[in-house]
């Protein structure tokens, strides 16, 4: 079985809507806003709950893990999370983490990644590390009413990546786990038939082959078990880690650019120093952790950090990523 939690946001609905018909969980804090996903059962839990979460994912083998909306104790709340799915026997953690994720990261919220990741590798579970780049909606997004995106990020590049390719991506990753179809063989018959003795069945067809689109079991260290001993498929994803980007890295300025065209309106970048970005959303009362958060998002795109391109889309799914005049247009 697959748990998800977070399937109430936006990326994490959207992961629900394509495993529907499959053996799954929505683990949420608030039953009353799970989506409602045919074939899923619903249980509460949040982030951090260890004795509701242990009841949560009691038979769930595989967990897609949500990182938890930004806060100070994120990653404490992401340990704990991950020590109960453990402790209730989850056998891999597909996991949501940012490109880039490491202890000295630009984007102050990369660095909370980083720590969640290397707490999973801890542990022993198996796991599949998802690293996102900015979603194409943070770019959009951070038009201001006056036409303008304000943020440090200089000429810097962004391969910003489109919710749905990941959620796309997510969904491939999980139903790889699922386990194949098993087949029953027909029993031996107990005695060889006398000549010219017709046998019951003996013209039918045998056991219906695998569909050539079905993943073929292994035992190999891709291979997991269940919770009810049944060999589970195969996965390459198994230890993995992928790098989720759109199909090209675009500067802020072109970023405007495009909008300017789709949109019908002016809009324009105005690149600001650290300084003053910092000064212009401490004005919103926020604390200065979230604070720091919005700055560097703009200061990774700044430093490079978050300009490099993947194919993991397109290799995991089939299907090119959207790009971000394609996402505008859609809108």
């Amino acid at each position: 079985m697959i748990g998800l939690t977070g399937s109430t946001g936006q990326l994490g609905s959207r992961i629900a809507a394509r495993l529907a018909g499959v053996p799954l969980r929505l683990i949420v804090r608030d039953p009353g806003r799970a989506p409602s996903v045919p074939g899923a059962s619903v249980m509460q839990a949040a982030y951090g709950e260890h004795a509701a979460l242990l009841n949560a994912l009691d038979g769930v083998d595989v967990l897609m893990l949500l990182s938890a909306t930004e806060s100070a104790d994120r990653v404490a709340l992401h340990k704990a999370t991950v020590d109960a799915a453990v402790a209730a026997g989850v056998q891999r953690i597909v996991y949501t983490s940012f490109v880039g994720a490491s202890p000295g990261a630009t984007f102050t919220f990369a660095r909370d990644h980083w720590h969640t990741e290397q707490h999973i590798r801890s542990t022993g579970v198996d796991f599949t590390f998802l690293r996102d780049n900015l979603y194409l909606d943070f770019v959009s997004g951070g038009v201001g009413e006056d036409g303008v995106i304000r943020g440090p990020a200089g000429d810097g590049r962004v391969a910003a990546v489109s919710r749905d390719d990941v959620a796309a991506v997510a969904a491939t990753v999980l139903l790889s786990t699922i386990p194949a179809p098993q087949t029953t063989p027909a029993a031996p018959p107990s005695a060889a038939p006398a000549p010219g003795t017709s046998v019951p069945g003996a013209s039918a067809s045998a056991a219906p082959a695998r569909p050539a689109s079905a993943p073929i079991a292994s035992s190999g260290s891709g291979a997991l078990g269940t919770s009810d001993g049944l060999p589970r498929v195969a996965s390459d994803h198994s230890g993995a880690t992928y790098d989720l980007t759109g199909p090209r890295a675009f500067t802020l300025a072109e970023a405007a650019a495009v909008l300017t065209d789709v949109w019908g309106r002016k809009v324009r970048y105005e690149p600001e120093t650290l300084d003053e970005a910092y000064r212009s959303r401490e004005s919103y009362g926020a604390p200065a952790w979230e604070v720091a958060g919005w700055v560097t998002s703009y200061a990774a795109i700044a430093s490079g950090e978050l300009s490099q391109v993947s194919t993991a889309v397109r290799d995991i799914t089939g299907v090119e990523p959207t790009g971000f005049e394609e996402y505008v247009r859609a809108q």
